[in-house]
């Protein structure tokens, strides 16, 4: 399960230079940035909408908000593709980050 990452990059970088008639991914890439992030905040919404109808018990199972936030990482993961940031950094910066109180990384960054 914890390849997924790897996998999913690997066809992400597949696709990103695939023709866009036979790829959404490509045919993101194509449409640009703008176009990405527009997804990104368009998934962002219907995620924080489904962890509302959840929290108020319309869906027990919370399927709406894993398969809305599966929508949300993957297009934030085309997002960095689209940069050429690699998600290995993601990954990086969430493992420094691990054992740091919350609140005392929010101040180190204010420091900064």
């Amino acid at each position: 399960m914890s390849d997924i990452l790897e996998r999913l990059s690997n066809v992400l970088d597949e696709r990103r230079h695939a023709d866009p008639a036979s790829s959404y991914v490509a045919s993101l890439h194509a449409k640009g940035l703008n176009k990405i992030l527009e997804k990104i905040g368009e998934e962002a919404t219907e995620t924080i909408l489904a962890a509302k109808d959840s929290d108020q018990n319309l869906d027990k199972d919370h399927q709406a908000v894993v398969a809305e936030t599966a929508d949300l990482w993957f297009h934030s993961l085309v997002m960095l593709s689209h940069l050429d940031i690699d998600h290995r950094a993601v990954l990086d910066e969430l493992a420094r980050r691990f054992g740091i109180s919350g609140l005392d990384e929010k101040a180190a960054r204010r420091a900064e």
